[in-house]
This record gives structure tokens, C-alpha cells and sequence, in this order.
């Protein structure tokens, strides 16, 4: 009896271990690859709960993740102009056709990252040599990161592998080209402000030349107007005198030398050598009446 329950538990235990061998998990984030004697059955890429035959199949799991290439160096390049310049990039790559990628590469990371490298360099080299120092710093960017996309993940499908993105991190000239490329652009933007400075003076002088213009224009035909609004006075005031002094001439005439003997006597050094006879002091005698003598 006990020697049947010894059996039954061995049995017992040997198929739970056969189940046991059986039974896999594939995660979400892998896809899982199911050989038998060495060659691939079937490609995994749900997650969840399978089975294979023990002893004869076994399973490989490889990253579905997005994942990076990051080169620790930056690599040398040559543009249009025969310029070296630094360039640091970075690819994101990930599997998609899990058997091709075994077959093509081993399923081997570190392989299909030399491949990748390779490739991404070989289009940079190529980019990079189709255009100018500045185009590939700042210009045709975007253009460069997005054509080597399109051209490295053609390449990449070959071994099962999609190209996500390829970035320039940075793009810099070695330092023996920097110091004159600075140069250069110091001397262009020395020749820009120059020339901006010349246009600024220039357009102040013309500033400057018509405000002198309406300022001359202004005082001109305020100067004009003044002697206009003058001259209508000094007819107006004439026209008065004319008018009183016309109403009584020998008051006039009296007016007249005195304004004389005020502008003849105005400083007490003023000295007057004259007849004593003369018109000129006859408002002088006769009790201040002139000499009339018909009188």
C-alpha cells in the first residue's frame, strides 16, 4: 500500500514538474521566440501565459522596449566645404521582427548595435558631406536628423529592427577651426554694425538737415508775417498821426521840434552849434509861438 502511494506521488511529482516545464510567461514589455532543436517554431509577442514541450523546446526572450545608441565619443565628420566638424548623436531603435533580428544578428544586442552605428554613420558621413558648416549647425538641422531617420531605418529592417529617431545632440568644429571661424564671424559682425551705424548717421544727418529746413522755413514766414503785422501798424499809427496832427499843423509843427531838441540834447555832453537866428529855436521866442511875421 504505501509502495502504491510512493508511485502515485512520484507520478504525481513528475508531471507537475512536466507542467511546470511546460508553462512560460511572456511580459508585455518582450517578445519570446520558441526553437526547437535549434530552430525557431513560433514568434510571441502578446503577453500572457503559454506552453512548449519540455525537453525539446526552449524559449528566448528579446526587449520590445524602445532602447538607445548612445556613442560615448563624438564622431568626425567632413561638410561640402572640407571642414571637420564634432558630431554627437543618438539613435532610438527597437525590435519588431524578433526572428529576422535573431537570424540576421544572433539575436545579439552588442552586434546590432555595431550594425546600427555603422549605418547611422555611414549616412551622417554622407549628409554631412552634401552640406555647409552652417546649414549642419543650424540651417538644414531638423532636414539632416529626419532624412537619416528615413534612410537608417530602411537599412534596419533588414535585420528586424525600426529606426524611432535619430537626434544630433550636438554639433560643434574641432578646436583648431573654432578660433577662426570665430574670427570670421567676429569681422562680420563688426562689418554689419559698421554698416548699421553708417545708415544710422546717415538717416540722422538727413534728420538733422530737415529740421534745419522747416526751422528756417518757420522762422521765415514768421519773420514775414511779424513785418506784415509791422508795417500794418506803422501804416495804421501814421495814418492816426496823419489824422490828428492834420486837424492842427502848428501843433504838429511843434511836436516836431521838440522831438528835435530831444534828440539833439538826449546827453549832457551833446553840444549844438547854431545861429541864434536860426528856424531851429524859433518855437524858442516869442513866448514859445513862432517868429510869424506877417503878425
Amino acid at each position: 500500500m504505501n509502495s502504491r502511494l510512493n508511485v502515485l506521488a512520484a507520478i504525481a511529482l513528475t508531471v507537475l514538474v512536466v507542467i511546470a516545464m511546460s508553462m512560460f510567461t511572456v511580459d508585455q514589455r518582450q517578445h519570446a521566440l520558441v526553437f526547437q532543436l535549434g530552430e525557431v517554431k513560433r514568434v510571441i509577442s502578446e503577453p500572457g501565459l503559454n506552453f512548449k514541450i519540455p525537453m525539446i523546446q526552449n524559449v528566448r526572450f528579446f526587449d520590445n522596449r524602445i532602447l538607445t545608441l548612445d556613442n560615448n565619443e563624438p564622431e568626425r565628420f567632413i561638410t561640402s566645404e572640407k571642414k571637420n566638424v564634432l558630431v554627437d548623436s543618438y539613435v532610438k531603435w527597437r525590435i519588431i521582427d524578433p526572428k529576422l533580428y535573431y537570424i540576421s544578428v544572433g539575436g545579439d544586442e552588442a552586434r546590432a548595435k555595431t550594425r546600427l552605428n555603422q549605418t547611422v554613420n555611414a549616412g551622417l558621413r554622407e549628409e554631412f558631406g552634401k552640406r555647409t558648416v552652417h546649414d549642419v549647425i543650424s540651417g538644414e538641422r531638423e532636414q539632416i536628423m529626419e532624412d537619416m531617420r528615413v534612410k537608417a531605418d530602411a537599412d534596419a529592417r533588414k535585420i528586424g529592427v525600426q529606426i524611432v529617431d535619430v537626434r544630433l545632440k550636438r554639433v560643434e568644429l574641432p578646436n583648431e577651426v573654432s578660433e577662426a571661424v570665430y574670427r570670421r564671424m567676429e569681422a562680420e559682425r563688426k562689418r554689419v554694425a559698421n554698416e548699421l551705424r553708417s545708415e544710422g548717421y546717415a538717416e540722422a544727418e538727413k534728420i538733422r538737415a530737415d529740421a534745419d529746413r522747416q526751422r528756417e522755413v518757420i522762422v521765415a514766414d514768421a519773420y514775414r508775417d511779424a513785418q506784415k503785422i509791422k508795417g500794418e501798424g506803422d501804416a495804421q499809427a501814421t495814418a492816426i498821426y496823419g489824422q490828428a496832427f492834420g486837424q492842427n499843423p502848428e501843433f504838429y509843427s511843434f511836436y516836431r521840434s521838440l522831438e528835435a531838441y530831444r534828440s539833439s540834447f538826449k546827453g549832457k555832453s551833446d553840444v549844438l552849434v547854431v545861429e541864434p537866428n536860426s528856424d531851429f529855436f524859433k518855437y524858442m521866442k516869442g513866448g514859445g509861438r513862432g517868429n510869424d511875421k506877417g503878425k
